[in-house]
């Protein structure tokens, strides 16, 4: 997933509801797609965290040693400066860049 080209805000912002829900013309349904859709974001974000932390990890039997690491600090650093997963996720949808489908009727 490629986070850095994303223009999701980073602070609260106000959307029009007849924006998110005109796709589906429900606003539950169109939350409900999108609520997912920040679950799939958080997950690849997480996973892609703990494969660059693991990579400065250092493994030690003592528990009095602590070390500092300055590249783990400056990754942490970066995925915190990253908007929320449910604000790329609402940035997505107003692109139009979800794909969903109703289960419910046959095509």
């Amino acid at each position: 997933m490629d986070v850095k080209n994303l223009d999701a805000p980073v602070n609260t912002v106000t959307f029009n509801r007849s924006e998110i829900d005109a796709p589906t013309g429900n606003i539950y349904e169109a939350i409900s797609i999108i609520s997912k859709r920040a679950t799939q974001i958080n997950t690849e974000i997480k996973r892609e965290l703990l494969e660059k932390l693991d990579e400065f990890a250092t493994y030690s039997d003592s528990l009095e040693e602590i070390f500092e690491n300055k590249e783990q600090i400056e990754v942490s650093k970066y995925y915190e400066r990253l908007p929320k997963p449910h604000a790329m996720a609402v940035q997505e949808w107003l692109e139009d860049k979800i794909y969903y489908r109703d289960t419910t009727t046959k095509q």
